[in-house]
């Protein structure tokens, strides 16, 4: 049994495919006090680069991860614990440890998010499902992405949030792996699909947390639905004011090159060094594909016609009383970080420096940490 008073800091896995990561460097140094939430390294995937923050606090007694390095999830890079733990126990703690570490990878695809697929009345759609690690099923967190987006956006959102709650992650119809048809590109039709989605699922009621146009969709289903909604969590988004950068919807639209792709999609972030190769490839992939590109061309059309935003839910939303977050980047360069104050004192605002449109990937633990606060606080919602 591995000893309580050693705390071990593991490569992480982000998202469902992830199997590997690169450490690319140390935040802090052997011997360093370390408090929870701290950053303490940074780690490359084929996906994006991210950087990995404390779970536990104590001192940095042992690092062993070496920078340049691959190793696989859940693998041991370092061990944290308080100063009066001899060095032979955290000797003994790693010997231990080294087994799991290297072993166990069907242990683990156990217990992460799996995708599954849902007909509904909007047509067959994707998601992940990540059931509560704390043996309880928790309320349903239901996550929702942005305009040509797809639950991969939620790769540093998923396994946070199932700390205390059963997480589903939904590719919105005309995304992801989702049916590329859709019958109504307004909000209204997008609300629709996700109550099918909600009742092929077994959701009676949950927490809606929605990214861009995600967000605006979070609204208007709580004003469509409000019994099936306990709360909204609303990250840079679309539906709370007129602006927005017509000229990112047009180019992700019509871009069909990695020439094209990879200018539009730095305008999402605040570090464009994070737009990775990987990246533009997989949305490549995904704009090939057949109905793609008509059905990206119908919601801009309906959502975000002659340069703004076609609905502003920010009013109705106010006056229902929801328990509502609101998170930007300060950096947003798609919708300005003014929006964040639309929904006045009806809602928590919180403008995060640093960051761009993707606030929820750039600034994941600060987010997160917000999620969890807000979730925690209100009546709960239940999967059945």
């Amino acid at each position: 049994m591995l000893n309580e008073r050693i705390k071990p800091i593991v490569m992480p896995k982000w998202g469902l495919s992830m199997s590997e990561g690169k450490l690319t460097g140390w935040l802090k140094r052997p011997g360093a006090s370390v408090a929870l939430g701290d950053e303490l390294l940074e780690v490359e995937t084929d996906k994006i680069t991210n950087v990995v923050e404390a779970g536990d606090s104590g001192i940095l007694r042992r690092v062993l991860g070496e920078p340049g390095t691959v190793y696989p999830v859940k693998a041991l890079i370092a061990v944290l614990a308080e100063p009066d733990v001899p060095d032979s126990e955290i000797d003994a703690f790693i010997d231990a440890y080294a087994a799991p570490a290297t072993g166990g990878a069907g242990e683990e695809e156990e217990a992460g998010p799996r995708y599954h697929f849902a007909e509904t009345p909007a047509g067959t759609l994707r998601y992940a499902k990540r059931d509560g690690t704390r043996g309880e099923s928790g309320p349903a967190v239901l996550l929702l992405h942005g305009f040509g987006g797809d639950l991969d956006n939620w790769l540093f959102t998923i396994d946070a949030l199932a700390e205390s709650a059963t997480v589903y992650a939904l590719d919105l119809p005309g995304h992801g792996q989702s049916a590329k048809t859709l019958a109504d590109p307004t909000l209204a039709g997008l609300s629709k699909a996700v109550l099918g989605f909600m009742d092929a699922a077994g959701i009676d009621r949950a927490h809606l947390v929605g990214h861009s146009m995600g967000g605006a969709v979070s609204m208007r289903t709580a004003l469509d639905a409000p019994e099936r909604v306990a709360s909204l969590s609303l990250i840079a988004s679309a539906g709370l004011g007129s602006a927005i950068d017509h000229g990112y919807i047009q180019g992700f639209t019509a871009a069909n090159s990695r020439r094209d792709l990879k200018p539009v999609l730095e305008t999402l972030f605040a570090d464009q060094s994070l737009v990775g190769r990987k990246l533009v490839d997989d949305l490549l992939k995904y704009k090939r594909l057949d109905g793609v590109e008509a059905a990206l061309r119908a919601l801009s059309a309906a959502l975000f016609a002659d340069g703004a935003q076609a609905e502003i839910l920010a009013g109705a939303v106010a006056a229902t009383g929801l328990p509502t977050l609101v998170v930007w980047g300060e950096q947003d360069r798609v919708i300005p970080a003014a929006h964040a104050t639309a929904l006045g004192h009806a809602a928590r605002s919180v403008v995060i420096p640093n960051a761009g449109h993707m606030v929820q990937m750039e600034a994941a633990g600060k987010v997160n940490a917000l999620l969890k606060e807000h979730i925690g606080t209100p009546a709960t919602g239940t999967a059945t």
